[in-house]
């Protein structure tokens, strides 16, 4: 059975998703992606490219006000993924817009919008989302870097129907068997492997739905993990920890936000990196050398090798074309 989906997504993963509903045979009653940016978005382009009905939208729910003319009500400080806790509301006239598009499902590939319950859960068939981890493992917005930092072995997609929580929902299916290699940072997990299984959970997922057959399992929360976003404190190198930890703090935060250390009040962030062989008597944080065009920096029990370097607000550089010298101690 063909469905009528509302996709909500963005990039490369929501515009291949797009493509691959549309040649199953499903309809689209509208892709949602954020607003314009400095770069055209891959699923806005798709979906203007296919005449495909665009709304874009930064974001789809407001403070809950107490009546017409009210004030906004504080929302107190308990975070929640879905806007349906208190002191939230749906903006009114784009729910409105949603409604009248019909959908059957909704489709939610690759978004960073918190979306109202209003949304999630008004089509007859729920909402479907992806999420770059073996749920209930790695809850939360940055589940590849995370898996990484914590030498996390084996990664996977999950599908799942999202309700109030945090990436709680009943799961629809599962792909696991990825492993995590010692040299992985977040961005090849997730565009050399997670990416292209987590297009095709997510297109089965929806044929199941199609079809009937999908079953929604409850996550076990003996097994939960959650973790906050990775942020400018935890991305800073601490050279106290070994080179185990270090190497995949680098890996980790590699693209973003970049592990970074200090060096004369100015922020080196390090990109690229992996451990390599030997050892070093230096302080850690010590750069010992350019090997490979990488550079070597100390650490407690062996030394990192680092191919890319951004230094200040400048553009990410080749390790040997960075303004660092052997010698020079990273804080």
């Amino acid at each position: 059975m063909a469905l009528r989906i509302a996709l909500f997504g963005q990039a490369a993963f929501g515009k291949d998703v797009l493509v691959r509903l549309i040649e199953a045979g499903h309809g689209i009653a509208g892709v949602y992606t954020p607003p314009e940016g400095g770069r055209p978005d891959p699923l806005a382009t798709e979906a203007q490219a296919l005449g495909v009905p665009l709304l874009r939208h930064p974001r789809f729910r407001r403070r809950r006000r107490d009546g017409p003319g009210g004030r906004a009500k504080p929302s107190g400080d308990r975070t929640d993924r879905q806007a349906g806790s208190k002191g939230w509301e749906a903006i009114p006239e784009i729910l409105e817009e949603y409604r009248d598009r019909g959908a059957d499902l909704n489709v939610l590939a690759y978004v960073t919008a918190i979306l109202p319950p209003e949304i999630v859960d008004a089509p007859p068939h729920g909402s479907l989302c992806f999420h770059p981890s073996l749920l209930p493992r790695f809850r939360g917005g940055a589940a590849l870097a995370w898996q990484i930092i914590l030498g996390e072995r084996e990664s996977g997609v999950t599908i799942f129907r999202p309700d109030a929580g945090i990436d709680t929902g009943p799961i629809v299916i599962q792909r696991g068997g990825v492993p995590i290699e010692s040299t992985d940072t977040a961005a090849s997990l997730y565009f050399e492997r997670l990416y292209p299984l987590g297009v095709e959970a997510m297109l089965a997922a929806v044929a199941a739905v199609a079809a009937g057959t999908a079953r929604y399992e409850p996550q076990d929360e003996s097994r939960a993990t959650f973790q906050g976003l990775v942020g400018e404190r935890e991305a800073r190198l601490d050279w106290s920890r070994g080179v185990v930890e270090l190497d995949r703090l680098i890996r980790g935060c590699d693209p973003q936000p970049g592990a970074h250390a200090q060096r004369a009040g100015e922020t080196i962030r390090l990109f690229d990196g992996r451990r390599a062989a030997g050892e070093d008597a230096s302080a850690p944080g010590t750069i010992v050398g350019l090997e490979d065009g990488r550079l070597l920096i100390a650490a407690g029990g062996g030394r990192l090798a680092v191919g890319r370097v951004r230094i200040g607000n400048g553009k990410k550089v080749p390790a040997a074309e960075a303004s660092l010298t052997v010698g020079e101690r990273l804080d």
